[in-house]
């Protein structure tokens, strides 16, 4: 069988032929390899360079590889946070004629950890439970769009930095199926295994010495349940208000959206006597302030990042002589965010020399930088401004910023 790369959405697809496709995984040399951490899978896993891009490759039979490829491309349209898939690879056959197994291909998530890599040095426990925070996220994301995942874990999770925060993306979706809807008894199984997945890996890493010790595996197991049952009621819970309080309906929108959610689709109802009037979310996006900024901007960020620079980016423009809103004669709010991207948001990222940066990317940089602005402007009682702020950020913050760990095998 001739070697046949099904690719999709790849920069470079000619370049997925450059790999040595007749070696299996665990057999491809260093310098084909790129070091990245990785975290614990039952398949054979390699980072590689393919053109321009750093691709995973993960061994699997065909069926398996297929099926995979179509969840993550049915996730993306989706529009929940998943790796990308690029390709499946068959028809690999190695010197001796052997057949060897085919191959999925998805995009690295650039800025992204396993957790275990995050563990190398003792996490504490506020840490660990914005990791939870990002799963609990994560997960009722994948139930609102109707897919059970079958093995939510830390290990089939990849997590990026957000603004003091994490985002949680799936990595692995080989056990997932995707349903116009779920019951609630799929979604009670998907959690269980969640919290008996995590209180596992937490004690895995508890036996290694990598847990804080007032991390307590089981109760943390436990606080996933809690978190993912809370956020699932606020934005699924019907609400009955009296009808001369009709505006708590907006309340609760803009609650939805202080969460990151919006309502694309609700029930409005009055009840039969004409008291009351009972609102009930039908459908609720993710990625409130991201679209808000977006639309803005066209700037592409995490959830928290976009709110934090949503903040800094109406502070700013409350400062410019032609903000006038509801003036028609006052500039529109896109040009004045355009404006902030040209002359504060890009200078202030580009003044932070590229090989200081690390995995972060723009949007993270800057929220740092806003950070310690206001620590540094708090301790000297007045504004320092940028310049000041990105010089100490430099010299005083980036030097310990941790490195990321490289693989070890």
């Amino acid at each position: 069988m001739a070697l046949q790369i099904r690719a999709f959405d790849a920069e470079h697809p000619a370049a997925l032929l450059d790999l040595d496709w007749g070696l299996p995984l665990d057999q491809w040399p260093d310098d084909a390899l790129v070091a990245l951490p990785r975290g614990i899978s039952r398949h054979v896993v390699r980072f590689a360079q393919a053109g321009d891009e750093v691709v995973a490759v993960k061994e699997v039979s065909e069926w398996a590889a297929v099926r995979e490829y179509g969840l993550l491309r049915d996730l993306d349209r989706l529009g929940i946070p998943a790796v990308d898939p690029i390709a499946v690879v068959t028809g690999r056959v190695g010197a001796d004629g052997e057949e060897l197994e085919p191959a999925l291909i998805t995009r690295h998530l650039n800025g992204s950890l396993p957790y275990r890599s995050m563990f190398e040095t003792t996490m504490r426990p506020g840490t660990v439970n914005r990791l939870l925070d990002a799963l609990a996220v994560l997960l009722v994301r994948l139930h609102l769009v109707g897919f059970a995942w079958g093995d939510c874990s830390l290990s089939n999770t990849l997590f990026r930095r957000d603004a003091g925060a994490y985002a949680a993306y799936l990595v692995d979706a080989e056990t997932g199926q995707i349903q116009p809807s779920l019951s609630q008894g799929q979604r009670e199984y998907d959690i269980e295994l969640a919290q008996v997945n995590i209180a596992g890996e937490l004690m895995d890493l508890e036996a290694g010495g990598s847990l804080h010790p007032s991390v307590d595996p089981i109760t943390f197991g436990e606080a996933i349940v809690t978190r993912y049952t809370d956020l699932w009621h606020e934005l699924t819970r019907e609400s009955v208000y009296p009808v001369s309080k009709r505006h708590y309906i907006d309340r609760r929108i803009r609650r939805l959206n202080d969460l990151g959610f919006d309502v694309a689709e609700m029930q409005i109802q009055r009840s039969p006597a004409g008291d009351t009037v009972t609102f009930l979310p039908k459908v609720v996006d993710a990625g409130h302030h991201q679209r808000q900024l977006l639309r803005l901007t066209g700037l592409d960020t995490e959830e928290n990042q976009a709110r934090s620079l949503l903040n800094d980016l109406e502070s700013w423009m409350a400062s410019q002589d032609d903000y006038a809103p509801g003036d028609p004669l006052g500039a529109r709010p896109e040009v004045l965010a355009h404006r902030w991207v040209r002359e504060v948001f890009r200078p202030a990222v580009r003044m932070v020399p590229l090989e200081l940066r690390g995995q972060m990317d723009a949007a993270q940089i800057y929220h740092e930088l806003l950070e310690h602005r206001w620590y540094l402007s708090e301790r000297a009682q007045h504004d320092v401004g940028l310049e000041a702020t990105v010089a100490s950020y430099i010299a005083d913050v980036l030097p310990h910023e941790a490195a990321p760990p490289v693989v070890v095998e």
